[in-house]
């Protein structure tokens, strides 16, 4: 079974934009015509409001959605019920919306799925509970 990789806002857009930031390793698997990425919605939106207020080298949110859906690898998942249970006391990891992220890839492992997150955050780091990759 395939690693589903959960690819966090700033994985997104640094590998769209080819920015050297991009960890070498997240690179690769982004790189790679049969990775199975998952980018979880709230990751998406993040991404959206980083183009959104010029802090990428993205256009417009039309052109980062227009990558996005064009890659046939790519799922993007829902925050729904699920995920929001696992974020309530995932005090490990402060901010909402990296919780969020990692809740997501911890719902993909509870049904059995291997996971990782392509991430430099070292919050989702520092916490251990999900495999990273950067």
């Amino acid at each position: 079974m395939a690693t589903k990789n959960i690819v966090d806002a700033h994985a997104l857009i640094w590998y769209l934009e080819g920015n050297p930031r991009l960890g070498a390793n997240a690179k690769t698997v982004l790189d790679e015509p049969t990775s199975e990425l998952v980018i979880p919605l709230m990751a998406l939106a993040e991404a959206c409001w980083i183009v959104e207020h010029g802090k990428s080298s993205i256009p417009t949110i039309k052109d980062l959605l227009a990558v996005v859906d064009a890659d046939p690898r790519v799922v993007v998942l829902p925050l729904d019920r699920t995920v929001l249970d696992k974020t309530l006391g995932m005090t490990a990891i402060t901010e909402m919306h990296d919780r969020q992220i990692v809740a997501t890839a911890l719902c993909l492992a509870d049904k059995g799925e291997p996971v990782a997150v392509l991430s430099k955050d070292r919050n989702i780091q520092a916490s251990g509970l999900v495999p990273i990759i950067w």
